[in-house]
């Protein structure tokens, strides 16, 4: 058993010295009690004292049973038990704060720290890991320690931006619970209890100089010690004592000054507790949060009929086999890959007056189809009559997948912006390419399938592995699956970012981008905490692949075609002019 002496006021190496001290007395304490699971001190103090209630309000319990040491008139107090964390423990309690913590150097925050990932997920590409990690030990030391708002230990973290201290600090208030207003409250009483006790020891020095004086019997003649009043009037008894001729001490008023801030502290403090204790009664618990931050905005009555009306009244997914919720879906994307298979062997192109923008190029005029559907789709998420139907065919569920879902989530995306702005420069990019190449109904048939095909391998990885509570969407895949198309088709060609690199080189191949591409999104899909669909992003770009190889082939045979029908035409024309040259040598 590990135990203290209760003085996480002190400096830690007072603290050390007294869990030394300890343990000598938890093994006296095991042989004279061994039921007793508290340490005692060896101090007497008056039981009715303000100091020994405190401690008494704060866990420790005045005991006036038999005294393990001395005479059995002493009373002895039970102080509070400090246990040291276990090498896997988080510290998250005021009370387990080992006496060696140092506000520069912080607590583990959980078993391991941040990887790479996650703090590039996190801060951003600017902050490095070790620092990010340095930065939440210290945070997180400092909501145990009850020092969040110490300005004096702000000089450990003035290196780091506003925003990197507040993204630690969410992410800490997210992930690890920390009743940041009770050690708060238990640091601020440690430290009060310590003032006090250098007052109370001040106070006893001036009465034990004041006794030396009466023995030696030394008189004033400035009267400046308030017992030296013999041969005074009452009148001047009665007179107020005078101020010291020192002055005031720099000491008392550090002193007063930060009595005064802490009981402001407290004061602060006691009012939150009382707050979130009101919350709490009404349901209303959630993270803590500071006076300064922006009210959320509260969601209108009409919106929550809508959100009502479009959700599920499921409770729990529907118990079902795998195959049963794998099967509708797989038939509808073979019957895809059949269909836009054919679409692509026996579609012919429309002359140039039949087409509907005939002065749009043929590529333009396709992708530019494809952006206003995913751009239609998007907006449509913002309407909410919209909402339960699109939540039925626009979102793949693996709790409830629907067969036409594998289609319309191609066209699909978050109601946020950003994924809708990231996608549709990329289809713009690498959809114009492909299409000048391969034509509109290989182009077409690329992107539909890449898209249902990497949805599918998705509704199999989420079912198979029980994740019922996700949902995805997006053209993401079918991105993936065309620019995969179009660098293996040319592979071994250089491409060449903003003129870089120089010349003579010629640049990076298409395998290797297709190479970095693979790489980042098998990563992620080991990574923890991603939230983007890889698997998707995969199957796509599996079937782009494919569809490159294909393509290949296709183009290279119609190439071939060309060339023998070309040489036909010159063998015919050839033997037509020796035929007629017979024939008028006849007539000759």
């Amino acid at each position: 058993m590990n135990c203290s002496l209760g003085v996480n006021a002190f400096r830690p190496g007072v603290q050390v010295a007294a869990h030394h001290f300890s343990k000598a007395c938890s093994r006296l304490l095991v042989a004279a009690a061994p039921t007793t699971t508290r340490c005692f001190s060896s101090t007497p103090l008056p039981p009715s004292t303000a100091q020994n209630q405190r401690h008494a309000n704060r866990g420790c319990l005045l005991s006036s049973s038999t005294p393990l040491f001395g005479p059995s008139s002493i009373p002895r107090i039970a102080v509070r038990t400090l246990k040291f964390a276990a090498r896997n423990r988080i510290i998250t309690h005021y009370v387990d704060l080992p006496p060696n913590y140092k506000d520069e150097e912080g607590l583990p925050f959980r078993a391991n720290e941040l990887a790479a990932g996650e703090v590039l997920r996190l801060f951003g590409p600017a902050m490095a890991t070790h620092e990010a990690n340095k930065l939440l030990k210290i945070l997180h030391g400092r909501r145990v320690a009850g020092t969040l708002d110490d300005p004096v230990l702000q000089v450990n973290t003035a290196a780091y931006t506003v925003k990197d201290k507040r993204t630690a600090l969410d992410y800490l208030r997210k992930n690890i619970y920390v009743d940041e207003v009770v050690n708060a409250g238990l640091r601020a009483e440690d430290e009060l209890a310590a003032l006090e006790k250098q007052q109370e020891e001040g106070d006893q020095a001036q009465t034990e100089e004041g006794d030396i004086t009466k023995k030696v019997g030394y008189k004033s003649r400035f009267k400046m010690y308030r017992d030296d009043t013999e041969g005074v009037d009452e009148a001047e008894k009665n007179k107020p004592a005078p101020p010291s001729v020192y002055g005031k001490s720099a000491f008392d008023a550090i002193r007063a000054r930060n009595e005064a801030i802490w009981k402001e502290k407290l004061k602060k403090q006691e009012e939150e507790r009382k707050k979130l204790e009101e919350e709490y009664k009404n349901g209303k618990a959630g993270p803590l949060a500071k006076a300064e931050d922006a009210p959320k905005r509260e969601v209108s009555a009409k919106r929550k009929e809508w959100e009502q009306w479009a959700m599920s009244d499921l409770k729990e997914p529907p118990k079902m086999p795998a195959w049963k919720r794998l099967l509708p879906s797989t038939v509808f994307v073979a019957l895809l890959v059949a269909g836009f298979l054919t679409y692509s062997q026996l579609y012919v192109a429309p002359s140039r007056e039949n087409r509907l923008w005939p002065d749009c190029p043929p590529a333009a005029a396709t992708v530019a189809a494809l952006i206003g559907a995913n751009v239609l789709i998007w907006f449509l998420w913002k309407i909410p009559v919209m909402w339960k139907p699109l939540l039925r065919w626009f979102l793949i569920s693996p709790a409830t997948p629907k067969a036409f879902s594998m289609l319309g989530a191609v066209f699909s995306h978050q109601v946020v912006w950003g994924h809708l702005i990231v996608n549709m420069p990329f289809l713009w990019f690498f959809g114009t390419r492909l299409h000048d190449e391969v034509g509109r109904a290989d182009f077409l048939t690329t992107y539909v399938l890449s898209g249902s095909v990497g949805f599918l391998t998705s509704l199999f990885w989420l079912v198979l592995r029980g994740n019922f509570h996700m949902t995805t969407l997006g053209a993401s895949g079918a991105i993936y699956g065309i620019s995969a198309a179009y660098f293996w088709m040319h592979r071994f060609e250089g491409f060449k970012i903003l003129g870089l690199p120089p010349d003579p080189y010629t640049g990076v191949q298409g395998l290797a981008f297709i190479g970095l591409f693979g790489g980042l999104n098998i990563w992620g899909l080991f990574s923890k905490n991603h939230t983007m669909d890889v698997v998707s992003h995969l199957g796509g770009m599996i079937i782009g692949i494919i569809a490159g190889h294909l393509m290949e082939q296709k183009k290279k045979a119609r190439l071939e075609g060309a060339g023998n029908t070309q040489h036909l035409n010159l063998k015919d024309q050839k033997t037509g002019s020796g035929v007629l040259d017979t024939i008028l040598e006849k007539k000759a």
